[in-house]
């Protein structure tokens, strides 16, 4: 970890500066990435994102929304993506106005793998997935929510193509302008149901050992660095989550042996949550994340229910370089200076969650424009 202050208190931990590879961050604060469902036809980021992000820029860093690296990895509607030339422009719209902000943002590469439904897959196919495992849980599609259905495994020969997938969505960050990219090997899609022996029932190289299991993610990584180059890469894992009906029935060895291996990449961050994704930090039958941290050898990003005094506390105790926010970003469009002065966070409205416009998107007030009311 390297600062570019000395002898920082316990009240300034999140807001010193800190070198994520080339770049100089002015905080340690991160923007998680978050599911907004504004995209438009075709999986474009909408004209309204521009503002939404930009009104975040005070982040140390953005880790922009999961986006689909192609259209058989798209899970949600409304969903963006990064496969095709409008996508690119889309989003240099908004990399272009980040940075004229001052802020720094990477890209999430996302394929959901079995957390589909055919009614949003290319010619109505069945969603892909390590093994032909029925998922519980439900898709949302124009029309509501559907019951998950049974995948398709993917066969030994598909596998160079999704990790070329990973490759071309690589190379359409950078043409998009963005700072890095995050692999997105967590909360139970593609590259996480691969992880765990509950979706990975598979008799080839990549099913069966840990070794096996590991597998796709390394090539992943592999191919993403070779665009990037590892001090622009980080990946997000979630060891102890069963977000996505996932489950492994030993995660300590396998997480500890995925990190060890990563190492050889050089990647920037290792980006974890910390117990149940959006749930509690106290798994049963857990282990101690920090073991990862030990293992890894690049900055550390911590994730799920901070807030200042564990952020602070956390970062104090150097169990973490970073820390990321998730939903206090939603309704708190300058959460950096309201963690900074103390200030009340506004609550977000569930309702406008997910999907509409403007409403409970970019139109939650500042402190100073509350302020001024």
């Amino acid at each position: 970890m390297t600062t570019e202050s000395s002898n920082p208190t316990i009240d300034s931990y999140l807001f010193e500066p800190v070198k994520l590879g080339p770049l100089s961050l002015p905080n340690r604060i991160v923007m998680a990435p978050l599911t907004r469902s504004r995209a438009k036809d075709g999986d474009v980021p909408s004209e309204i994102a521009i503002e939404y992000y930009t009104q975040r820029a005070t982040a140390g860093l953005i880790i922009a929304e999961a986006t689909q690296i192609s259209p058989q990895g798209k899970g949600y509607v409304f969903t963006p993506g990064i496969y095709n030339n409008a996508q690119v422009q889309a989003w240099k719209r908004i990399t272009d106005a980040v940075h004229a902000k001052g802020g720094h943002i990477f890209l999430q590469l996302w394929h959901v793998g079995r957390i589909s439904h055919p009614t949003i897959q290319p010619d109505n196919a069945l969603p892909v997935a390590p093994s032909a495992i029925k998922p519980e849980g439900q898709a949302y599609i124009d029309d509501g929510f559907v019951p998950l259905v049974t995948p398709r495994a993917l066969e030994t020969s598909e596998m160079a193509g999704i990790v070329e997938q990973y490759r071309t969505a690589a190379q359409h960050a950078k043409a998009a302008g963005f700072d890095g990219v995050e692999i997105h090997a967590a909360n139970g899609y593609l590259l996480d149901q691969f992880l765990r022996d509950k979706t990975n029932q598979r008799t080839d190289q990549y099913g069966g050992s840990i070794e096996n299991r590991v597998r796709l993610l390394l090539e992943v990584t592999e191919a993403v660095v070779g665009v990037w180059g590892g001090d622009r890469v980080g990946a997000r894992i979630s060891p102890l989550s069963g977000f996505g009906d996932i489950a492994d029935s030993n995660p300590e060895p396998l997480f500890t042996y995925a990190v060890k291996q990563l190492n050889a990449f050089k990647l920037i961050y290792l980006h974890v949550i910390e117990g149940e994704t959006g749930g509690t930090r106290d798994v049963p039958g857990g282990f101690d994340l920090q073991v990862l941290r030990r293992e890894f050898d690049g900055l550390f990003m911590a994730n799920n229910g901070y807030d200042k005094d564990l952020a602070q506390k956390t970062l104090a105790a150097k169990r973490a370089d970073l820390i990321a926010f998730g939903r206090p970003f939603i309704a708190n469009p300058d959460l950096v200076a309201r963690l900074k002065k103390g200030a009340t966070l506004a609550e977000l409205d569930g309702a406008t969650l997910y999907g509409g416009d403007a409403k409970g998107y970019t139109d939650y007030p500042s402190l100073e424009e509350e302020t001024a009311r």
